[in-house]
């Protein structure tokens, strides 16, 4: 047997105690990688209108794989929006309160908006304590809803139902945004009340907008609308369906109209002495790019879509029928000059129309008004004549050449259910009369 020297010895013992030891380094190391965990940072911000509370603003330092609690606190009268930037390793960008997985270094901002957000019965009902506030209705409201018994049902404030936002001499001036989302059972029985309505009066400044007001129920005196009693300011994307009843400025969606009403439209029925349409009782403000198709009975100036006054209609149109005394149109029932105004334009109607004096097929009365490329269906209204406008046979309201013929912003699409936006009117050729390209 060789010998090996004793110093060839030590050193080669020396190499293996090194080895060994190395090699116990990284056995060590890799069953034990969590005993140095990588960090990373998380740098925390938030928009006005609100804080991150939890675990604060700031930058901050993890652990690799660490969950972190988030919660978004918004200050009074804003809301929570979303998380934006590094956002991937989020739960729930759109809650408020939601974690982050620490998996990597992070930068995130929490979002903030103005507007009271509207959930309950009891939430609609606080506006009346701030109406120059911003509010969102963030869900459908009925009859399940909270505070429905108490504040909106036939039972409510002594049998009078919901009591409208925003009275006379203290108006509405804020905005109302429903998102899409619809207030249902509304009722109100306040025979002996003006200004009657979700909404009693939006002043200039006042803005409602994208809500449906659906199952109403609304009995008032003067200015009486299913969402607006009269309005001054803006209502745009929004619609009624039920019935609306009262005794002067009635109409399915809003009373009296000295502001803006544009994309909506109204289904209910609509009844009044005076003054009654099914979208508007009363306007001298504008009426554009929306529509009714409720039935209209009243006494005198009696309209489809406006009974009357003065304003401007534009791409408008009414299919619902309409009876009266006098004073009565399909469209509108009586048209007159008021500060330059009085205007009907690219509008028609297809409503059957009756009554004893001063009938039309599209405008019962119009004194000194203008009505330019209109149109009325003289077969389904009953009426050959009228204050106004042009009349066609079925046939010819439904051909798209009467109306590109009269330069409306008009295309043929392939179905009733098609719809091309880039045209203020759409119109599926020989099979529909012209229906606005935005609605349902």
């Amino acid at each position: 047997m060789k010998i090996i020297p004793s110093s060839k010895r030590r050193h080669y013992l020396a190499r293996v105690s090194i080895f060994l030891i190395i090699a116990g380094l990284i056995v060590w190391m890799t069953g034990c990688y969590t005993c140095f965990p990588r960090q990373y940072t998380l740098i925390i911000s938030s928009t006005e209108g609100g804080s991150v509370t939890d675990p604060g603003e700031g930058t901050f330092t993890y652990n690799s794989g660490t969950v972190v609690d988030l919660v978004a606190t918004p200050d009074a009268g804003y809301h929570f929006v979303e998380w934006t930037g590094d956002v991937g390793n989020i739960a729930d960008i759109d809650n408020a309160a939601t974690n982050i997985t620490m998996n990597g270094s992070y930068n995130i901002t929490a979002n903030f908006a103005e507007g009271q957000l509207i959930q309950t019965w009891y939430d609609l009902d606080d506006i009346r304590n701030n109406l120059s506030g911003s509010y969102i209705l963030m869900n459908d409201l009925d009859s399940s809803t909270a505070g429905y018994e108490e504040l909106a049902s036939p039972t409510a404030n002594g049998e009078k139902g919901w009591q409208p936002i925003g009275p006379e001499g203290n108006e509405f001036v804020g905005s109302f945004d429903g998102q899409g989302y619809e207030i249902r059972d509304l009722f109100i029985d306040r025979p002996d009340e003006d200004f009657v309505g979700l909404f009693a009066v939006v002043e200039e400044g006042g803005v409602v907008e994208d809500i449906g007001i659906v199952n109403v129920a609304v009995t008032g005196e003067v200015n009486v609308g299913g969402l607006v009693g009269a309005n001054a300011g803006i209502v745009s994307d929004s619609y009624s369906t039920g019935t609306v009843t009262g005794e002067y400025n009635v109409g399915g969606l809003v009373g009296v109209n000295a502001g803006t009403i544009s994309d909506s439209y109204s289904s209910g029925n609509v009844t009044s002495e005076e003054f009654v349409g099914g979208l508007v009782g009363g306007t001298w403000g504008t009426v554009s790019d929306s529509y009714a198709n409720g039935n209209v009975t009243g006494g005198e100036w009696v309209g489809g879509l406006v009974g009357g006054n003065a304003g401007i209609m534009s791409d408008t149109y009414s299919t619902g029928s309409v009876t009266g005394n006098s004073s009565v149109g399909g469209l509108v029932g009586y048209l007159t000059v008021y500060m330059d105004k009085g205007e009907v334009s690219n509008s028609y109607s297809t409503g059957f129309v009756t009554g004893n004096s001063s009938v039309g097929g599209l405008v019962g009365e119009n004194d000194e008004g203008t009505v330019n490329y209109s149109f009325w269906d003289i077969e389904t209204s009953g009426q050959a004549t009228s204050a106004g406008g042009t009349g066609k046979n079925t046939t010819e309201m439904q051909d798209i050449a009467t109306f590109s013929g009269a330069g409306w912003n008009i295309v043929a699409v392939g179905g009733p259910s098609e719809r091309n936006p880039a045209y203020i009117w759409n119109i599926v050729d020989d099979e529909t009369y012209p229906f606005l390209s935005w609605q349902p």
